[in-house]
């Protein structure tokens, strides 16, 4: 017996069996432990060697994910190798007698978890026998959680793009989507839009909760990008809630539950290691809508509100940054100078 194979063989398959539950079934959870750093490390590595190219930057999403399979495969494989070897004659050659090498263990191992049936060797009889069926169960395990998880991704990474799309088809600025919607009195409409976005938005924190690698996955589309749709929700809600006096259609109600929407999606960056960032954005341009004829308060009314939400909207613009996108309205901004 070699007890430190043994130990080290459980122990590597203690960790993927956790991070591989983890991550797959529980959807309050986030990620793994293991999952989680290696997405964040991949995702930096991607932008170092990107430089800002949104069509390398469009393979992060996909490369994270085989990269958390291709590890989760590797430490099982290898955890049962060397586990296996930690047993004394744990197997023998059906074919040619003498000691079971490691080229051939890691052979044994492999089609036993791809369950592909019996090969040219077989464990020794009893616990041996059971750690072989252990084998082969884990890979059968491993491909109905990773095959699952794969198609839940993909059909919440369509859903997180719909809901982008959603947010930046009212305009590409804030000041344009209440301009738009302002009939000369209220705000016509705009509580319908705030409700439907609210269900989606909910629908996408709640998939960003049970599939953090979502926060990797980057379209080359602006439009498409809900880090930036999403602040431009945000900025809108802001230019709404605290420019607008109260008695103007503000829309309460929707109102309350846009932003709250909005913060329980900032509230799952964390487990993407997303920072705010050292400096508010600037502040939306409550002149714009007064040039337009709507109702606001007093810029300096305005500014101490913006002010006092600068955490959030630190936050905010961590998040955009750290997906390489611009500010909501700093693209107009650059094109016209």
């Amino acid at each position: 017996m070699e007890p430190a194979y043994l130990a080290l063989g459980a122990v590597l398959l203690a960790v993927v069996t956790t991070d591989l539950l983890w991550t797959t079934l529980w959807v309050e959870g986030g990620a793994g432990p293991l999952t989680t750093r290696l997405m964040s490390w991949t995702w930096k590595a991607l932008r170092t060697v990107a430089g800002g190219n949104s069509r390398v930057l469009s393979l992060a999403g996909p490369l994270v994910l085989v990269v958390s399979l291709a590890t989760w495969i590797a430490l099982l494989w290898a955890g049962w190798t060397v586990l296996f070897a930690g047993g004394e004659n744990a197997l023998f050659d059906t074919r040619d007698a003498g000691p079971i090498s490691w080229v051939e263990r890691f052979y044994f191992v492999g089609y036993s978890v791809f369950t592909m049936g019996n090969g040219d060797f077989t464990p020794r009889d009893g616990v041996w026998q059971v750690a072989t069926a252990l084998t082969t169960g884990s890979g059968m395990l491993f491909v109905t959680l990773g095959v699952t998880y794969v198609l839940s991704v993909l059909g919440a990474v369509t859903q997180k793009r719909s809901v982008a799309s959603g947010i930046s088809g009212l305009g590409d600025r804030s000041t344009d989507i209440l301009e738009t919607s302002w009939d000369g009195d209220e705000f016509r409409g705009l509580d319908v839009q705030l409700n439907a976005i609210s269900s989606e938005l909910d629908t996408l924190v709640s998939n960003h909760k049970a599939y953090p690698v979502l926060h990797y996955f980057y379209t080359p589309q602006a439009g498409q990008a809900p880090a930036r749709s999403i602040a431009l929700l945000d900025e809108t809600l802001t230019l709404l809630r605290f420019g607008v006096p109260e008695q103007h259609g503000r829309h309460e109600l929707a109102l309350t539950g846009a932003r709250s929407s909005v913060q329980s999606y900032l509230d799952t960056l964390d487990s993407a290691f997303v920072e705010p960032a050292d400096e508010a954005p600037p502040d939306p341009e409550i002149s714009v809508l007064r040039d337009a004829g709507i109702p606001t308060v007093s810029d300096g009314e305005f500014g101490r509100s913006v002010d006092a939400l600068d955490d959030r909207r630190r936050k905010l613009l961590g998040l955009v940054t750290s997906d390489e996108r611009q500010w909501p309205g700093s693209e107009s901004t650059s094109s016209r100078d």
